[in-house]
């Protein structure tokens, strides 16, 4: 016997309508180096049926990848729908990747347009002739001052928009993309995640639970995690979802300024990485404001970090874990009944696990290559391992070699973790030697090719050290050829035009040799365990 109910399927226009239709009055804040816009939903709801119509004008293809590279705000918001509701894929760059990555992530995805805050324009523009599928650049102004350059490929948004007809959305396929992001390329290539329809809606739906967001109608939601990073961790659907007021920080993420808007607006919730609240605090500490929730992510939440806010604004930080792959919400540390009355310090430490599950997403931990389940007694520790209707299932036109899911079914997540009897998960460490800086992945392999390129150096390893404001920060440890001899700063020198400026090392130690492994690899495990003590400030 089959169930009666209607097959509707699941697709982002439909929670573009639900906006439209019922939560017109709300209203979306963009925060620009020209002062506070406001716009409603209403406003908001025409401006994008009308980018619908710029999109046709423009040629793009029926299921046309459209890039973005920009901070959140309103117009990013309207490429959020507008894009997937006319049936193409959204691929947000991050403006944060190093030339050679945004390169091969524009080329690996083809985009036929990018759709470009002027502010970062500088960062896209000479690299466009190396984005062989692109044809268009259309130039969001937000206050930036960047020179636009005179080139036929070039267009502006406003003026796009003026000439627009609106168009109808109707999307009848919940399995077609929606959008893709790319992970940073840690190991090899980046790495394309595409999101279907039907992932996204169910993943908004989840997000709006209280074991999860929890948002409604009558909150004000700050997006601080990028628009270009995961989905804004889905927030940026959610928030309209419910009907939720939207404040968008655009490209001000000054600590001060963040405090500002969060009090000044009366900002509900929010979310963003550790580091990003370890500068607000001295900045929003004892000042009145409406917040109920502060999500924290994308690395590790220190409990110190958390107890902080606990004391100081009144509230602590809600941690929560995932990834690019998963969408990316997988689980988060709200606090189940049976803690209500524990001592704080009991409290604290359950806050600082990854947490339970979200409805949707299974977990289980696994010995990586028999795929034995490990007990849950949070002391065995495996491969944490999901799966759920929002968890990738692969890669997009993945290299060689690559696998994300098990033969049964389940994606690896490249991470560790215990379990404990109630299924809250514990990451223990990494299967891969990546730093995790700021929330963001650090190749230590990159690294050190990077660093062993140098004329003078024969071996180079890298490792994760322990920072007070990034979690963790690279150190390279570095051995020169014989008679040679170099300074730290000539190694940082030769890197700067090789990587992004966030993956320098902190720091270069010389070394006479990288120890190894049985087998000849570099054995980061005992240069860890030697710079275990190392102190950056």
């Amino acid at each position: 016997m089959r169930g009666l109910m209607q097959d509707v399927p699941l697709t982002i226009d439909a929670i573009f309508r639900h906006v439209e239709q019922h939560f017109g009055d709300g209203t979306i804040v963009t925060n620009t180096a020209e002062g506070v816009r406001r716009t409603t939903y209403a406003e908001w709801a025409q401006r994008t049926r009308r980018l619908g119509g710029v999109l046709d004008a423009l040629g793009i293809t029926g299921d046309g990848r459209v890039g973005t590279f920009g901070w959140n705000s309103q117009r990013h918001l309207e490429l959020y729908f507008a894009a997937p509701c006319t049936g193409r894929v959204l691929h947000t760059l991050n403006i944060r990747l190093f030339p050679e990555q945004l390169t091969y992530v524009a080329n690996h995805a083809e985009d036929e347009v990018v759709f470009v805050d002027r502010s970062v324009l500088p960062l896209l523009w000479p690299l466009i002739d190396t984005m062989t599928t692109v044809r268009h650049v259309v130039v969001m102004e937000d206050g930036g001052t960047a020179d636009i350059p005179d080139d036929p490929r070039i267009a502006d948004y406003e003026a796009l928009l003026a000439e627009a007809e609106p168009v109808d959305f109707n999307v009848r396929d919940e399995n077609l993309a929606a959008s893709m992001c790319y992970t940073s390329g840690t190991t090899g290539n980046p790495k394309g995640v595409v999101y279907s329809h039907r992932s996204t809606v169910l993943h908004t739906i989840t997000s709006l639970s209280a074991n999860a967001f929890g948002m409604g109608v009558n909150d004000v939601a700050m997006p601080v995690v990028p628009m270009f990073h995961a989905n804004a961790w889905g927030i940026a659907h959610a928030a309209p979802a419910a009907g939720a007021d939207l404040v968008l920080p655009g490209p001000l993420m000054q600590p001060e300024v963040l405090a500002d808007l969060i009090v000044d607006e009366g900002v509900t919730f929010t979310a963003g990485v550790p580091t990003i609240w370890q500068g607000v605090l001295p900045h929003l500490a004892g000042r009145p404001h409406r917040l109920r929730e502060i999500g924290c992510g994308g690395s590790a939440v220190p409990k110190a970090l958390s107890e902080a806010y606990r004391e100081q604004v009144g509230l602590p930080i809600l941690q929560a874990w995932g990834m690019t792959e998963t969408s990316p919400l997988a689980s988060s540390s709200v606090l189940p009944r049976r803690y209500a009355d524990a001592n704080a310090a009991t409290q604290a430490e359950q806050r600082a696990r990854a947490g339970i599950p979200i409805l949707g997403v299974e977990a289980r931990i696994v010995d990586a290559a028999s795929l034995e389940p490990q007990p849950w007694d949070d002391h065995a520790t495996g491969e944490l391992q999901v799966r759920g209707p929002w968890c990738a299932q692969d890669y997009y036109k993945p290299d060689a070699g690559v696998v994300l899911s098990t033969e049964d079914g389940w994606m690896r997540t490249g991470d560790v973790a215990a379990m404990d009897a109630h299924g809250s998960i514990r990451i223990a460490d990494r299967t891969k030697d990546l730093i995790k800086s700021g929330g963001e992945w650090i190749s230590s392999v990159d690294l050190e090719n990077a660093i062993m390129s140098h004329p003078k150096v024969a071996e180079a390893a890298v490792v994760a050290v322990p920072h007070p404001k990034w979690d963790e920060r690279p150190l390279a440890c570095v051995v020169l050829k014989p008679g040679e001899t170099a300074t730290e700063e000539e190694i940082l020198d030769h890197l700067r035009p090789l990587v992004a400026r966030w993956w320098l090392p902190d720091a270069v130690e010389f070394i006479d040799e990288v120890p190894k492994t049985s087998v000849g690899k570099f054995s980061k495990k005992d240069l860890r365990a030697r710079f275990s003590s190392y102190e950056l400030t």
